[in-house]
């Protein structure tokens, strides 16, 4: 699931479809920005017997967490999505930077800044921390067993 209004749709899309397949899966590409459309797309996964979904990252999803895990649930669809903070709302798993890192590093960045330093003498950085978090508890609802060697990797298990 994608927001068709933010600008990386496209190249979110394209990524995606070519991870497909690679894996040798089919892959929908449903849009929804807006919290009707929301709702649509998680109709149309029913229609369409759908095994999993992912959620795209989009501030707009973000935001509408509570309303994309509920749909998940009731519609026993399993889901993986870009922040922890959706498992931790119920979701399933995720696997994503670490946001509270990156907001860290930009508190750095704007420390820097404030002391004197341009912008421009600034090195890009990219996230250095991911985050995989399991939510057990939706695991069993879903009846997904979820195998030891996953838990074991996690970096956090919400039971």
């Amino acid at each position: 699931m994608v927001n068709p209004n933010n600008p990386n749709v496209g190249q979110t899309i394209a990524q995606l479809q070519e991870l497909a397949r690679a894996k040798g899966v089919q892959l929908q590409t449903l849009k929804a920005g807006t919290e009707a459309e929301i709702d649509a797309a998680f109709a149309s996964l029913v229609e369409l017997n759908a095994g999993a979904l992912f959620a795209g990252a989009d501030p707009f999803f973000t935001s509408r967490r509570e309303q994309i895990v509920a749909l998940a649930a009731r519609h026993a669809i399993p889901a993986i999505y870009e922040f922890r903070e959706f498992t931790a709302a119920g979701g399933l798993i995720s696997y994503a930077p670490s946001l509270a890192a990156i907001y860290r590093d930009v508190g750095v960045y704007a420390g820097r800044i404030l002391k004197g330093t341009k912008p421009a003498d600034l090195p890009i950085q990219q996230p250095s921390k991911y985050e995989l978090v399991i939510n057990l508890k939706t695991a069993t609802a879903l009846g997904l067993p979820v195998p030891q060697a996953l838990l074991a990797r996690a970096d956090e298990v919400i039971e």
